[in-house]
């Protein structure tokens, strides 16, 4: 016969039991692998789970498939730079340079722009004993101060808790036109070092119109490093290189953040790829994407990992409207879906982005979201999915999502949410269904005519089939309200700026607001460096 105490020990160990099977990762249970895919501007309307019928992205859907899809995920904000640094450092990025922020792409001659002491998502694998690897677009700076791309390019990726890296140091669109392997250049000669502003530019493959703008070459030497850079090879050289890596750490806990150059202009697929989709050229990059990440798949289905591996896949800012772009649209492909506005501006289809996830067991197959989420969340996302300390995070502005992943919460995993687009007026503010945009117009590229790379803003919303209260004919209205307020839930589109019929909401959103400004602005220098893009 039972004494009460060994009832009670017994009852006790039974509770302590149900706990851990109930957990995301109960003590018996071997560390998750995490594959994040991080692809350059691509749209809401880009994969064919959210809707495209131009291009056809099977690899992508099967995540969606076998995971969950969200309709409401956001990049912290509608430009490159500034998303992964909120990405990386699970900070909104006005936190960056001192609370002044980081607003547009990084120059090629910037020093990086994150804290080396700093807690990082490779910092939060590092700490539970992971590998970890960034393969692909850095474009977050090197070295301290000015970069003078002399090696050893330190601080780097090494510095913010990653083992290994290789990919563009930059953008594809942008010089210098190098791959970086750790901390060195690939190719490197000390006898013929990469110079900035070095006469004459070192060769550099060049592209037709078609696939929009790459900038010339701002750098000289390095030879042979300019030689071993290929651009309609990178893809398939960073795809090389993420199977290769996963296969050589597949005994132990990894995390591999793998940053796409896709599909970010100039649109430079496979030659294999080009003609495959019914969007141009656009298309064929997107097409030689969904490759791309089915290769990673596959890798880990080889490797007997898909089991116990979270995959995601989400982009850096919503689609942009350049020659790419304007071309796809012209053939019926909606790269932003029905959303209003394109990458660098504050509407809807500048941050609204494609977000899948799958983890087998854990993540419900065919699932869908509505739960309002964003890419900054993803560092406190880790630290719980590690079971590590939350206090750690005081003074980020990530929130942990793993609710929103693995169950079906009936309330928001997140009651608010800073938004940034290119230009300061325009930081906006996301609460519930409304979104408060602090100034006119989406703050993004304002190009006025249709062949020039930076079109956008009031002047190609028609364009893109969108329309909204404040424009017309191309101009914002002179009599529109001086700030907007969006219902999100009855008007996904932007369709109708309802800032003067609910004051009320708008003084509050912007006390909301008011709380994430930087409060000093530093003076604008008159020779401000044209944005790279």
């Amino acid at each position: 016969m039972q004494t009460l105490n060994q009832k009670f020990l017994l009852l006790l160990l039974v509770c302590l039991a149900l706990n851990s099977a109930c957990h995301p990762l109960c003590a018996a249970e071997k560390l998750p692998n995490v594959v994040l895919i991080y692809v350059d501007d691509l749209g809401y309307g880009d994969v064919g789970c959210y809707g495209a019928t131009k291009l056809q992205t099977p690899n992508i859907d099967r995540i969606a498939r076998e995971g969950r899809r969200f309709t409401d995920a956001h990049s912290a904000s509608a430009v490159c730079t500034p998303s992964r640094y909120a990405l990386i450092t699970g900070e909104y990025p006005v936190r960056a340079h001192g609370g002044q922020g980081v607003w547009r792409p990084l120059q090629p001659t910037s020093g990086l722009i994150i804290d080396t002491n700093t807690l990082t998502i490779g910092k939060v694998f590092k700490n539970k004993g992971y590998a970890t690897a960034c393969l692909g677009k850095w474009h977050l700076g090197f070295k301290q101060g000015a970069n003078d791309w002399q090696v050893p390019l330190r601080p780097g990726p090494l510095d913010l808790g990653f083992d290994h890296y290789f990919g563009v140091p930059l953008v594809n669109s942008y010089s210098p036109y190098v791959y970086v392997e750790d901390d060195t250049i690939v190719g490197y000669d000390p006898a013929d070092p990469l110079v900035f502003g070095g006469k004459p530019p070192s060769p550099t493959p060049t592209f037709p119109p078609e696939a929009s703008q790459k900038s010339g070459n701002r750098f000289g030497g390095a030879l042979e490093a300019h030689k071993i850079y290929d651009d309609q090879k990178t893809g398939t050289l960073l795809t090389e290189r993420a199977v290769d890596w996963i296969g050589k750490n597949k005994d132990n806990p990894f995390f591999l953040y793998f940053a796409t150059t896709n599909i970010h202009h100039p649109f430079t697929p496979s030659p294999r790829f080009k003609g495959t989709s019914d969007c141009g050229l656009y298309g064929d990059f997107i097409h030689e994407l969904d490759w791309m990440v089915g290769e990673i798949l596959q890798s880990l289905e080889d490797n007997g990992l898909s089991e116990n591996t979270l995959v995601i896949f989400t982009s850096d800012n919503g689609g942009m409207l350049n020659r790419g772009g304007r071309d796809a649209i012209k053939a019926g492909h909606r790269i932003n879906g029905d959303l209003l506005g394109f990458k660098f501006g504050i509407w809807e289809g500048g941050h609204r982005i494609p977000f899948i996830a799958k983890w087998p067991g854990k993540i419900e197959a065919g699932s869908q979201s509505d739960q309002l989420i964003c890419q900054v969340d993803l560092l406190a996302t880790f630290m719980a999915l590690t079971g590590q300390d939350m206090s750690s995070l005081s003074g980020k502005d990530s929130i942990n999502l793993l609710p929103a992943l693995t169950d079906n919460p009936t309330s928001p995993v997140r009651d608010e949410l800073l938004l940034a687009p290119f230009k300061q007026p325009n930081l906006a503010i996301r609460k519930g269904k409304w979104m408060y945009i602090g100034a006119r117009g989406s703050g993004g590229f304002t190009g006025s005519k249709p062949n020039q790379h930076a079109w956008g803003g009031p002047g190609a919303v028609a364009f893109a089939g969108s329309i909204n209260s404040d424009i017309d004919n191309g101009q914002i209205k002179k009599n529109a309200p001086r700030a907007q307020l969006y219902n999100l839930e009855e008007d996904l589109s932007q369709t109708t700026n309802v800032y003067r019929d609910h004051p009320e909401v708008v003084e509050e959103m912007e006390a909301l607001l008011d709380a994430y400004r930087p409060k000093k602005t530093a003076a604008p220098s008159k020779a401000s460096p044209k944005p790279v893009s």
